[in-house]
């Protein structure tokens, strides 16, 4: 899967945080998410970096958004976030690259991320992190196919999405361009 960097190893801390936390084992981590018993204990060890799939299901299972995640692994809230100091996560294999714009702070609700998915990349969710969990995704660029609850839209730059989350997503970037889109969640 790649090199583990310094967010991927805060990132498996974390998940392994969360676990203990709640007194489950791997094995019912693997039966709430889905996620293999082997995969898990590779993420948690860090052997292995995440794929925005694998973390989609940990969340879920979890009852937290990614965001609220990476910033479970980042440092304190900052109410100044400078561009070249917003945390970046990257899933090669999937071409995905994440960047918390507005990380969450334990007291504010809304987020902003900017996404970015390769030609042709495609992101499944079988569940939300929380039902109901309220979206507004604008696009940037390219184009974008996203599935909600069985209901398909193409966006293309400057479309406006507003939807809340209570069953499987898709996002699907287009093969000639890709996608470049901000995704305000509240």
């Amino acid at each position: 899967m790649g090199e583990i960097n310094d967010i991927d190893s805060r990132i498996s801390a974390r998940l392994r945080l969360l676990r203990s936390e709640r007194g489950w084992s791997l094995e019912d981590l693997a039966a709430l998410s889905g996620v293999s018993r082997a995969t898990l204990s590779r993420l948690e060890n860090a052997d292995v970096s995440a794929t925005a799939s694998v973390l989609g299901k940990l969340c879920a299972a979890y009852g937290l958004t990614v965001s609220r995640l990476m910033f479970m692994a980042e440092d304190d809230f900052q109410p100044l976030i400078h561009r070249d100091e917003q945390p970046v996560w990257t899933d090669p294999e999937q071409g995905f690259v994440r960047r918390s714009v507005s990380p969450p702070a334990q007291a504010l609700a809304g987020e902003i991320i900017e996404s970015r998915l390769a030609p042709g990349a495609q992101i499944s969710y079988d569940k939300p992190p929380r039902p109901g969990l309220e979206h507004h995704l604008v696009m940037v660029e390219g184009r974008l196919t996203i599935t909600v609850d069985g209901q398909v839209h193409d966006l293309k730059s400057g479309d406006c999405l507003r939807y809340q989350l209570h069953g499987e997503s898709r996002f699907e970037a287009s093969q000639d361009a890709g996608a470049v889109y901000y995704l305000f969640m509240v």
